[in-house]
């Protein structure tokens, strides 16, 4: 088991000042914390019939996530939409979805 990745592991993947809290949005739930939500609650939709009371994500959903807030932060800023034509994120992903779009 594992536990989603926190702001600190998103700033070093992104490059970013540990240390500054100018991107932080601690206070006001924006920027980086607000991406970071984002990004799992993305997670979490792609997975399908998620609970937080019961679920708890391995490791490729952790870094499934940390891939998603990457490809969604500026200046990538790709659409959710598209996340599932990443290499990376599509094979983390592979096998941990509990329910597929019906075309």
């Amino acid at each position: 088991m594992s536990d989603w990745p926190k702001l600190d592991e998103l700033k070093q993947v992104l490059d970013s000042d540990p240390e500054s809290a100018a991107w932080d949005g601690d206070a006001d739930g924006t920027r980086l914390t607000r991406l970071l939500a984002a990004a799992i609650a993305t997670v979490k939709d792609d997975v399908g019939a998620w609970d937080d009371l019961v679920d708890v994500p391995d490791a490729n959903l952790a870094q499934a996530a940390l891939r998603a807030a990457q490809l969604l932060a500026p200046p990538v800023n790709r659409a959710p939409e598209s996340l599932a034509s990443d290499p990376i994120y599509a094979r983390l992903m592979a096998g941990r979805h509990r329910r597929f779009a019906i075309s």
